[in-house]
């Protein structure tokens, strides 16, 4: 373990091991069972484990790449022993999770040739995108970056009023409006402040109705237009936030939102409650678009940057 000390802050670990803990026990108390009485992986131990991925929300297509993988290795080596299997399974997760760019960083930082560096924040309302931008606010002013908060989720009183508290309790401006303003002009005033504060980060805050994508897509296109005007290359990144805890939906709300607006990365929350964590593979693989954050308790500090050798090192501990 002397590697991850050097990388990864004890608590930071901690926090992690015990956020993917249902995960973990549901994973392998059903990968358990579906080796019982087997010394060497065979074609049931394979049709097994096929069922306890797609069980975990990995989802079918990433379940099927994994099972493919590892049917090439079993070949190649002719014998491999069930004991050998979380070997293998973690390597070939963590290869995926490479391939998509996922879980490179260890900590919150930002491109340093882009000031202010901003996040457009997109999701449906319910999943913790509120609650992600204020930790994110508190993570990024914690590490000496000034931070402005943009209200643009103009369509509901209660995203204005939540994203005060937050900005409130981080210590960190934020730009609003009346509840019914144009969110285009949210973001654009809130750029305008960033920058004549000189502000590093900038969160834009958007609305997360997924019942009318064209809507929807028309609104995000004139947010990102509008926000030009002020910071040429803006946004720099578009963060989906996707509760982990509802494993297939949140496929489907990646769909929709992937097919709305150019999604650049992810967050996935609330793993600490569910045996759901494969969500975070199948997600990645499936859209390959990598995943960024991932919110494992309450706290402030538990919204994590995701770090892959982490992650599968916390799912198999």
């Amino acid at each position: 373990m002397s590697f991850f000390k050097n990388i990864f802050s004890k608590e930071k670990k901690e926090t992690l091991d015990k956020g993917l803990e249902k995960t973990k026990e549901n994973f392998f108390d059903k990968l358990s069972k579906a080796v019982v009485g087997k010394s060497k992986v065979d074609d049931e131990v394979l049709d097994n484990l096929e069922e306890v991925l797609v069980a975990s929300d990995v989802g079918v297509n990433t379940t099927l790449k994994i099972i493919e993988r590892i049917e090439e290795r079993v070949a190649k080596d002719k014998y491999v022993s069930t004991n050998e299997l979380n070997k293998i399974l973690r390597e070939e997760i963590a290869n995926l999770l490479a391939e998509t760019n996922t879980g490179n960083d260890i900590d919150f930082t930002i491109p340093e040739n882009k000031k202010p560096y901003v996040i457009m924040v997109v999701g449906v309302n319910g999943v913790g995108k509120t609650t992600t931008i204020g930790k994110l606010a508190a993570q990024f002013k914690k590490r000496g970056f000034k931070v402005v908060l943009g209200a643009a989720d103009t369509f509901r009183a209660a995203a204005i009023d939540q994203l005060q508290i937050w900005a409130d309790r981080t210590g960190v401006p934020i730009v609003r409006q009346e509840m019914g303003s144009d969110p285009a002009s949210v973001a654009f005033d809130t750029l305008k402040s960033a920058v004549s504060q000189n502000a590093d980060v900038v969160i834009i805050d958007t609305a997360g109705r997924l019942h009318n994508k064209v809507n929807l897509m028309n609104e995000l296109t004139k947010i990102k237009r509008v926000m030009q005007k002020v910071v040429e290359d803006a946004p720099h990144d578009v963060l989906l936030v996707l509760d982990g805890s509802t494993g297939q939906n949140a496929f489907e709300q990646a769909k929709q939102f992937t097919k709305a607006t150019e999604v650049s990365c992810l967050a996935v929350t609330k793993l600490d409650g569910t045996a759901k964590g494969g969500v975070v593979i199948g997600i990645s693989d499936q859209f390959q678009i990598p995943v960024k954050y991932i919110g494992v308790g309450e706290g402030i500090d538990d919204l994590q940057v995701f770090n892959k050798i982490e992650f599968v090192d916390s799912f198999f501990k």
